[in-house]
């Protein structure tokens, strides 16, 4: 039986089997697929019952251009405001599809299949969808719930080494802000041991997912208490922008070692709070070094969208599983970070 788990607006989250679920979950209307070439090849009877639209792959897909060759190719399709939207992918996937379908024809209903560790513990979950412009990250975006968020652990055997460690930054970011059992989980494990176990999988998936719900219940537009879910995303962001050498998760990573030194020289977290965690992220294999210089990064982190004015909301880690979102200028933010 699928784990169930409710985040608002009537969307939820159910972790097993895909095709079951689809059987379940799909409406009796017309269905539609947006997913990418990548996902077609290793997923294809996934994707094969439907029509099915796919996109590039990689950050540069995440356009306004990828946007308008959707929309038109739904109108050349005939698809109208009964179109059930099913995207198929990883978050640049998904987040290309909820937006599509918040949009089209004023909004059409949606659904995800996820098919990455990223993904499954956040991307597609909780309602956010959004587009890059001129480098800066899901600048343009809606609020919109799927009806429903498939993760499949099964799905994520064919992923590489790489692209499940990039999911795994996302899981730690959870564990930090918000979730102290899923951190000493995460602790007394390993890299290979998440990877070929999908029971523990299973359970690391349902914390996380249970963490974001709980967040997005409480502010699903980011008015507040949503923002600690961007734990090490400034850095993060900022990295993605000023260079292509790492993928979204490893840059999280980085972000997450950094943020947390900042925390421990502001005397904000404990020092063996602050040793675990960077130990952790050091343990899972990630390279937490800066790939570009720190003036290029504050740079960067000055165009966040989390900006407000000359300053800016900065999640810190006060502890495990607890942090603070804290508003400095842009001045402070040179010194500290």
């Amino acid at each position: 039986m699928a784990n169930k788990i409710d985040v608002t607006g009537g969307s939820r989250v159910y972790i097993g089997c895909a095709k079951e679920l689809l059987q379940q979950l799909l409406p009796e209307k017309r269905v539609i697929v947006i997913s990418d070439s990548n996902i077609d090849r290793i997923h294809h009877d996934l994707i094969a019952p439907y029509e099915h639209i796919l996109i590039g792959q990689g950050e540069q897909a995440k356009s306004l251009m990828t946007l308008e060759e959707i929309y038109r190719r739904l109108i050349e399709l005939g698809a109208d405001r009964s179109t059930f939207i099913l995207g198929i992918g990883g978050g640049i996937v998904t987040d290309i599809a909820g937006f599509v379908a918040s949009t089209y024809m004023r909004g059409v209903e949606f659904g995800f299949i996820t098919t990455t560790l990223l993904g499954a513990v956040d991307a597609s979950v909780g309602g956010k969808n959004g587009v890059n412009v001129g480098g800066f990250k899901n600048m343009v975006g809606v609020f919109s719930q799927p009806k429903f968020v498939i993760c499949d652990v099964a799905l994520l055997h064919s992923l590489s080494d790489r692209e499940f460690r990039a999911g795994l930054a996302e899981v730690i970011k959870t564990a930090i802000l918000g979730d102290a059992e899923l951190f000493e989980i995460l602790e007394n494990t390993s890299f290979d041991a998440i990877r070929n176990d999908n029971e523990l999988l299973e359970e690391i998936i349902t914390h996380c997912v249970r963490v974001k719900a709980s967040v997005v219940a409480e502010d699903e537009r980011e008015g507040g208490r949503r923002r600690i879910l961007n734990l090490g995303h400034t850095i993060a962001h900022a990295i993605e922008k000023s260079s292509n050498k790492m993928n979204h998760g490893e840059a999280v990573a980085v972000g997450l070692y950094h943020i947390t030194r900042s925390a421990l020289a502001q005397k904000i977290i404990s020092e063996g709070d602050a040793k675990r965690i960077l130990a952790f992220i050091e343990q899972y294999g990630f390279d937490i070094a800066l790939p570009v210089e720190r003036k290029q990064l504050l740079d960067a982190i000055k165009g966040d969208k989390k900006r407000k004015g000359d300053s800016l909301h900065l999640i810190i880690p006060m502890a495990i599983g607890r942090v603070a979102d804290r508003l400095y200028s842009f001045e402070i933010l040179s010194e500290i970070l």
